[in-house]
């Protein structure tokens, strides 16, 4: 196994899961977006909803001066530390939900793949595919996080710092632009990719279907990079 996306150096070094959510198309597209906006280099960098921590470890070895890195699973957080370690780089891996992080802003970049599956009320038949719920459910819209994160945006960054947040078209890409934009920030997609429905979509797709949020048949899902910037 090839970890997605990271610096060249490091691309053939497998990480641990060890039951946290393997690193997908999303962490691919949010790790190249770190890699050729160049933003981590240098900077003090924010890891939301770290899983394994392969952003947090792309963004160390891409220059950050300093890296810290939340999630709110204690299994992810041991599994992010240990990578971090079998990378050799220095990465503050803390337990918590993603708001604890607002006691450590602010920073010059902030990087997130937060939970964002539009996904039944109470979960649907599939609770454990592709690895813990909390890892991709985003609510019956995929808002859950997605909403609460874009309003705490500008709190978590210095002047001049950015947001790279990867999320899926199905939650609303419009909405996080105009949420970002209401608290001061610009905002604009600055990666796009299409993909084949994984295995959670795939899981979903007739009650996506049925609640209208993807045509019959379709199994492309339309992942989205949103770059904020505080002036």
């Amino acid at each position: 196994m090839t970890i997605v996306g990271l610096p060249a150096a490091r691309r053939h070094r497998p990480p641990r899961v060890d039951g946290v959510y393997v690193p997908q198309a999303d962490s691919q597209l949010l790790i190249e977006t770190i890699e050729r906006t160049c933003l981590a280099h240098r900077a003090s960098v924010l890891d939301l909803c770290t899983g394994s921590g392969v952003a947090a470890i792309a963004a160390a070895e891409l220059g950050a001066d300093r890296v810290t890195a939340f999630d709110i699973c204690s299994r992810a957080v041991r599994c992010a530390r240990d990578n971090a370690r079998a990378a050799g780089v220095d990465i503050a891996v803390r337990q918590g939900p993603w708001d604890d992080a607002l006691r450590y802003a602010p920073f010059d970049l902030v990087v997130a793949n937060p939970p964002y599956v539009p996904s039944p009320r109470h979960g649907g038949p599939v609770r454990s595919a592709g690895g813990p719920e909390w890892s991709w459910n985003g609510g019956a819209d995929g808002r859950l996080v997605l909403d609460p994160l874009c309003h705490s945006a500008a709190a978590l960054l210095g002047k001049g710092g950015s947001l790279l947040l990867v999320q899926s078209a199905l939650a609303g890409v419009g909405q996080s632009l105009v949420a970002l934009r209401a608290v001061g920030l610009t905002a604009q997609v600055a990666a796009v990719r299409h993909i084949p429905f994984g295995p959670v979509l795939s899981a979903h797709a007739g009650w996506l279907e049925s609640t209208g949020q993807v045509p019959y048949g379709c199994r492309v899902e339309q992942l989205v990079v949103i770059r904020a910037d505080k002036p």
